[in-house]
């Protein structure tokens, strides 16, 4: 390595992009909630056919969002070509990242006995959007109806049914409450919508959001973020859920709706996040995780 030139922190720069994002998202909006533009459905891999996880998936939507694109399909250069498509002249590609096995012998020093071990090293990877590329055909998703009206959503319903929750209805916030089990969450009618979702976009997003807090009890997925954040760790486990419910939603097709309680979280989780660049990492896996777990319960199956 020439000197002064720094080795390329994965972490790091996804990190910043992230950070970068909410910092200019707005006081209550954070970068995967759908604005304008830009596709919020899971990004899939065009080869595989595969959903990304974890930090991918916030990586891509943030990508998505600043550049407006309409497609959750995304592959590496080569990948397009393989697919008999060309990523256009002067397209940046967005960056995610994946893990590589690596073999390492390991040597007891009191022994003298060797065995071999793994660890998993970090690499960048760059991917191109579909928007990005010629000789793909482009399908955009869905648009939000106009006249927002409270229509239950049968997957929707399907899916939180499918989980076991205990879910009552009633009160004026929403909140999981470990002492009981019990999720509550007001009563459906009581939801309005907002200008870029529906009033039953806003119940079922509510409604992941707290799923995901209930999925992290000991009983289930034992999530506990004392131990890696401390203090910031009521914080982080919010991000989690606000992640997760985002992953859900995206699965199930509906936009999550801007929550004004975020501004009080936000500068916690800017704090967390340039203190430790792979604070996201693991908040992102955790959300992942929980998204996985929930939706394996339901009852309507996978897309």
């Amino acid at each position: 390595m020439s000197p002064g030139k720094q080795k390329f922190d994965v972490h790091q720069e996804i990190t910043n992009r992230i950070v970068a994002a909410i910092e200019t998202a707005g006081e209550f909006r954070l970068p995967w909630l759908r604005n304008a533009g830009g596709s919020m459905r899971r990004p899939v891999n065009i080869a595989s056919a595969k959903p990304y996880n974890g930090v991918n998936i916030v990586s891509l939507w943030v990508a998505a969002q600043a550049c407006d694109y309409p497609s959750h399909l995304w592959g590496t250069y080569r990948q397009w070509q393989e697919r008999g498509c060309q990523v256009r002249r002067g397209e940046k590609s967005s960056l995610i990242v994946f893990y590589k096995k690596l073999e390492y012998v390991e040597t007891d020093e009191q022994t003298g006995d060797t065995e071999t071990a793994e660890r998993l090293m970090a690499r960048a990877s760059f991917v191109f959007n579909a928007a990005q590329v010629e000789g793909f055909k482009l399908e955009a998703d869905e648009p939000l109806p106009d006249e927002p009206v409270f229509n239950p959503i049968e997957r929707a319903e399907a899916f939180a049914k499918a989980t076991g929750a205990k879910i009552e209805e009633g009160g004026d916030r929403a909140c999981y409450i470990p002492s009981a089990d019990i999720i509550r969450i007001p009563e459906r009618r009581r939801f309005t919508g907002t200008q870029t979702t529906t009033p039953a976009e806003g119940f079922y997003s509510t409604l992941c959001h707290e799923l995901v807090h209930w999925s992290g009890a000991k009983q289930r997925l034992d999530r506990d973020m004392t131990g890696r954040f401390g203090t910031e760790s009521y914080a982080v486990e919010e991000l989690v859920a606000e992640l997760g419910a985002a992953f859900l939603c995206g699965d199930l097709g509906i936009t999550p709706e801007p929550r004004a309680d975020h501004a009080q979280y936000i500068a916690n989780w800017l704090k967390v996040l340039k203190d430790d660049k792979k604070a996201v990492f693991t908040a992102a896996s955790k959300a992942s995780e929980a998204a996985n777990w929930l939706a394996r319960h339901d009852a309507a199956g996978a897309p």
